[in-house]
């Protein structure tokens, strides 16, 4: 880990949570991430145990479980018994119970962990906060862009430690990267590209199936207003329907986007603009999706670790989905390459992906030494968490870095379901042309909750 004040030094803003963009524009953002305030509801030592809940755990919830598994697992909950009993049977002395308010109402946990579907995150994640727990949430942080600035608001104002789980930001190739581009490797980058080829197929609403007795259907719709129960939503499948997920852009934005963003200190996009199949689908995320983002030129600050201010120029941001690519694909520029980002500046080009980074063209790189490492290696994404809450240095995915990344991602869905490029007004959190994007920019909750 960076020590603190070395990450500190990079911007103030950095640290700010989302509302405020409400305040000071689309420039509050920036996409160096440095820690969130700590303060503990308990002091705790860094030789101690932390007495953990888990709420979700199995898929990703389950790594959950076993990524904070090196402390004291004192709750487990989950709305399948099923899948509850199995993970109780590696933590047996910890409480099981179906109801994350239940769970909630203890008196001796330090912090939990969010593994549910993704409609679920902000309201389980803002009473958590607000019950004085710290929060470690899965991506994306939350299901619409009003939850996103509602959690890195409470998030902020309560002085938790957060951490989105973001795994692939404490990977050491993307440290790398941007090491690469703040160092000026490839020159001034106003083109960045970013793609997965996963898709998710558009299906009809499905006819209701029988409630297994082993879940409990309405805790796991929560705030999602009442449909039938389908073994197309559980316990997986939901992600491609609008009303619990947003297809691929909502599951691969915040792993992906993340490295533009961070290297190149990207704050919130000004236009948003998105081609897909048409018409949406009233129910599903589509199969493919290109979102080209609009981002300001802006202040740099500690720039490659120098402590510099630069100014830095506009940047075009791109996603491609479901078998889309950069231009420079077809064009025979690049090789053959998987799911990845590429970076285009006035020097050449820098492709990655998770693990790997290369200089094109090669020829013009091939004695090119690599910068002097300025950011250090993370000792991974949940101890990252665990280590702020003991009093070390603060997480680099903390809520108001998530709820960034969250909101870049969801205004993509948003300009392909409005079908109309928005002309983003970050501060008032609104399409100034597009009145009838509100419905998918805000959220709308159940009877009986609420954030």
């Amino acid at each position: 880990m960076q020590p603190r004040d070395a990450i500190s030094r990079r911007s103030f803003f950095f640290s700010t949570a989302v509302t405020a963009a409400a305040v000071a524009g689309s420039t509050a953002f920036s996409g160096c991430s440095t820690p969130g305030t700590r303060t503990a509801t308990r002091r705790i030592s860094p030789n101690e145990k932390l007495n953990l809940g888990c709420i979700g755990v199995a898929g990703r919830g389950g790594e959950d479980v076993k990524g904070v598994s090196s402390e004291n697992i004192v709750a487990l909950c989950d709305i399948d018994s099923l899948k509850l009993g199995a993970a109780a049977e590696k933590f047996p002395k910890a409480a099981k119970y179906d109801d994350f308010r239940r769970l909630l109402d203890r008196n001796d946990l330090d912090g939990v962990t969010v593994g549910t579907p993704d409609h679920a995150h902000a309201v389980i994640s803002i009473a958590a906060l607000r019950s004085g727990r710290h929060v470690y949430c899965e991506k994306p942080l939350t299901h619409t862009v009003s939850e996103a600035r509602r959690v890195a608001e409470i998030a902020k104002s309560s002085g938790l430690i957060t951490q989105m789980g973001n795994q692939i930001h404490s990977g050491s190739n993307y440290r790398r990267v941007v090491e690469m581009i703040q160092a000026g490797a490839i020159g001034d980058v106003g083109e960045v590209h970013h793609w997965v080829d996963g898709t998710w197929d558009v299906r009809k609403h499905p006819e209701p199936d029988p409630v297994p007795a082993h879940v409990n259907w309405p805790l796991w719709l929560g705030p999602v207003p009442f449909r039938d129960y389908s073994d197309q939503y559980v316990p997986f499948n939901w992600r491609r329907w609008w009303a619990f997920g947003g297809g691929t852009l909502s599951d691969f934005c915040c792993h992906h986007i993340d490295l533009g963003v961070w290297a190149l200190q990207l704050g919130l996009p000004t236009r948003v603009e998105a081609d897909g199949p048409q018409p949406p689908d009233d129910e599903c995320a589509p199969p493919w999706l290109v979102v080209r983002y609009d981002f300001p030129a802006r202040k740099g600050t500690n720039w490659g670790g120098s402590g510099k201010t630069v100014n830095l120029p506009p940047v075009k941001l791109t996603w491609h989905q479901g078998g889309k690519r950069p231009p420079q694909f077809a064009a025979n520029q690049l090789p053959k390459w998987g799911n990845g980002s590429l970076f285009v500046g006035s020097k050449g080009m820098l492709l990655a992906d998770y693990d790997k980074l290369r200089l094109f063209p090669e020829k013009d790189f091939a004695n090119h030494a690599a910068p002097a490492h300025w950011i250090a290696d993370s000792p991974g994404q949940h101890e990252e968490w665990i280590r702020a809450i003991k009093g070390g240095p603060g997480t680099l995915c903390h809520f108001g870095y998530g709820a960034q990344l969250t909101e870049i991602g969801l205004l993509g869905s948003v300009a392909y379901r409005s079908r109309k490029a928005l002309d983003w007004d970050a501060r008032n959190m609104r399409a100034t042309n597009c009145p009838e994007a509100d419905k998918f920019i805000h959220h709308q909750y159940a009877p009986g909750w609420k954030i």
